[in-house]
């Protein structure tokens, strides 16, 4: 029984210093792709209402196109249908970068991540009350510093509970990146069923990681929401 726990253990979780573990792997896709969808989507969010019509239904076109396409349909595009075109494998960057897996997972992951958490964001900012909006013009607040300093913060706080699921789902998706060879945990569940034929504690143990990482990002967006929508609480008497 150790030594089945040892095998599994270092099939899941072990890096040699050349290889990442399976888990790491999957965090490192997880870490990257919300990173890059929350930065640019603060100002897509912006953009997508804007009373700037043609911004405002490019950023539309674009997450119409992301949100209403599959993830895995993204991943196989990306992987192997921009490789095929002959104008990325002449151009030195563009051959590098979408021959190699990583790239192209974690570029599918980042923009359709991006797409959802624009709308997200979006929708936070047109629920805005009205009545900050008004404070921090009669403070003679320019449009620019009173997105900064009132509305972005506000919608992004009142937007957390959205993000949240956003960003737990985010990580079940990163179970489609064993399709550009990517070794993450169901990879490599998948790796360890083939070579053991053991499906129940292959998949089983990558089910409890999910399970384990998905109990952290919660309650660590439960502290969050706890402390930066507190003012949204009842009061107690």
């Amino acid at each position: 029984m150790i030594d089945i726990i040892q095998q599994y253990w270092r099939a899941f979780l072990w890096s040699d210093g050349y290889h990442l573990s399976g888990l790491a792997v999957t965090m490192w896709l997880l870490v990257l792709s919300i990173a890059f969808g929350f930065v640019v989507s603060i100002p897509l969010a912006v953009a997508r209402v804007s009373k700037v019509k043609w911004l405002a239904r490019a950023v539309w076109l674009y997450t119409y196109v992301f949100r209403g396409t599959p993830l895995y349909v993204q991943l196989i595009f990306f992987y192997s249908g921009m490789y095929s075109l002959e104008v990325v494998r002449e151009v030195g960057f563009l051959n590098h970068f979408f021959r190699e897996g990583y790239n192209c997972t974690i570029l599918a992951f980042a923009l359709n991540t991006c797409a959802y958490t624009t709308e997200i964001f979006a929708g936070a900012i047109k629920a805005t009350p009205y009545g900050e909006i008004e404070a921090g013009r009669a403070y003679g607040m320019s449009p620019f510093t009173l997105y900064r300093r009132v509305i972005i913060p506000s919608a992004l706080r009142r937007a957390l509970p959205a993000y949240s699921n956003e960003v737990i789902l985010m990580l079940h998706a990163t179970t489609v990146a064993f399709t550009a060879t990517v070794p993450d945990i169901l990879k490599v569940a998948r790796d360890v069923n083939a070579a053991t034929y053991d499906s129940f504690n292959a998949f089983g143990l990558a089910a409890l990681l999910y399970l384990s990482i998905t109990f952290i990002l919660v309650g660590l967006f439960r502290k969050a929401e706890a402390r930066w929508l507190a003012y949204l609480h009842p009061t107690k008497s």
